[in-house]
């Protein structure tokens, strides 16, 4: 599947040592190795084998249970149905296999259903998932065990986002129908393990990890809300254009916006990458390179983006910032980049009646079959197992040309 190798990323190689607990799925009688597996998305998975550990008498026990149910001693290898559940330790994963697994003790009052990987994720963290069954989004059955599960399997694909940034959640604590608020300064309950930095007074989170990631969740926080610099910078990771339609009824005045904002970064040569914002809207993300340029610069290059399609498209499209005054246009809101404002995370949900996630596209989903509620929780780690993520190189990316567009841009102005 296209996201094991991302969800390997969550136990990387160290000196500590990584446990879990699994069921056996069989015996390779050659060299008397025992195949593990794991529950993952209601899927048994086989995760390697082991033979370390165990000593004779657990050994000799363990290989005679299996055989009970195949007497055929020239089989290779002898496949059992999941029952008895073992606890390991192991390095890392790499390929869906464990590393240098090795056997610790034997969990025969364990239910082999609850050997999930959720479980083996949280079990690795140092994080307690309390009241697992609060509902979250009633309508669709989503209760914070499963919000807790989304993040885990989106970790390493929302993580790089949230790095050395300076967050501010929205937190539902009683569930997204109920009182919702900002949060930006780390409460005084917030664990050791949780990083901060000073900011404008306020002592933000920084979320670098899976831990932090899962703590947050714990706590409800549903939104998760960026800057456009890490903590250390003052000039943007990127430029992102909110393409914001007067109601969720005028998206297609979204999907326009962006698809004529594709053909001016084509001729261009600006490598552009589309999100929906979970709401109404979409989002496109343009990476700088080094954070080489500052937010004076780049509020000229979004300006005359913004006003170029305005002038094309007046119809359609406005800068106009009074809600009021806008009628039935599509915002094209390049204000909002600036130092001091954020975004929306890509990968994040919202605290929508939908379980709608601001997903990453690619540019050929932007078109008029484009759903904003078709990107909810399950479809979007769905699509995970079959597709690459549309960021994926996001990181890469050089677009040092904007550099020389934005000079030739300043020319214009003063000549």
């Amino acid at each position: 599947m296209q996201e094991d190798k991302n969800l390997n990323k969550l136990f990387p190689k160290n000196k500590k040592k990584y446990r879990g607990l699994f069921f056996i799925l069989g015996l390779e009688t050659q060299n008397e190795r025992f195949l593990l597996g794991v529950i993952r998305k209601n899927t048994i998975v086989q995760m390697g084998t082991f033979s370390k550990g165990l000593n004779k008498s657990e050994k000799k026990s363990l290989m005679e249970a299996i055989r009970k149910h195949d007497n055929n001693t020239s089989n290779k290898t002898i496949r059992t149905e999941p029952g008895i559940c073992v606890e390991i330790y192991f390095k890392t994963i790499e390929e869906n296999q464990l590393i240098d697994p090795t056997f610790h003790s034997f969990h025969l009052k364990l239910n082999w259903k609850e050997c999930t990987w959720d479980r083996l994720i949280l079990d690795n963290t140092q994080v307690q998932i309390t009241h697992p069954d609060k509902m979250i989004w009633d309508h669709h059955n989503i209760n914070k065990e499963n919000f807790i599960s989304y993040l885990i399997h989106i970790s390493p694909f929302i993580l790089p986002f949230l790095e050395n940034r300076a967050l501010t959640t929205i937190r539902y604590p009683n569930g997204i129908y109920n009182e919702s608020f900002y949060q930006k300064n780390c409460p005084d309950y917030a664990p050791n393990f949780i990083r901060t930095a000073e900011k404008d007074d306020i002592n933000y989170i920084i979320c670098n990890d899976l831990s932090t990631l899962l703590w947050l969740g714990n706590q409800l926080a549903i939104e998760y809300h960026v800057p456009f610099q890490t903590i250390n910078l003052e000039n943007p990771l990127e430029i992102v254009f909110d393409l914001d339609p007067p109601d969720r009824d005028a998206f297609h005045l979204a999907i326009k916006a962006a698809t004529e904002m594709k053909k001016i970064f084509d001729t261009f040569e600006i490598k552009s990458y589309p999100k929906l914002s979970g709401n109404k809207g979409i989002q496109i993300h343009i990476p700088i390179k080094d954070s080489s340029l500052t937010y004076d610069k780049t509020r000229i290059f979004t300006e005359f983006i913004a006003r170029y399609l305005v002038e094309r498209h007046p119809q359609y499209f406005t800068i106009e910032r009074l809600k009021k005054n806008r009628g039935n246009k599509l915002y094209i809101d390049y204000v909002q980049h600036a130092q001091g404002k954020t975004i929306i995370c890509p990968y994040s949900t919202r605290g929508r009646d939908r379980p709608t996630v601001a997903a990453p596209l690619y540019w050929d989903e932007v078109n008029k079959n484009l759903k904003v509620e078709k990107y909810d929780i399950p479809f979007v780690l769905k699509r995970l197992t079959t597709h690459e993520c549309p960021f994926h190189d996001f990181f890469e990316q050089d677009n040092s040309n904007l550099i020389d567009i934005i000079g030739s841009l300043e020319e214009k102005s003063t000549s």
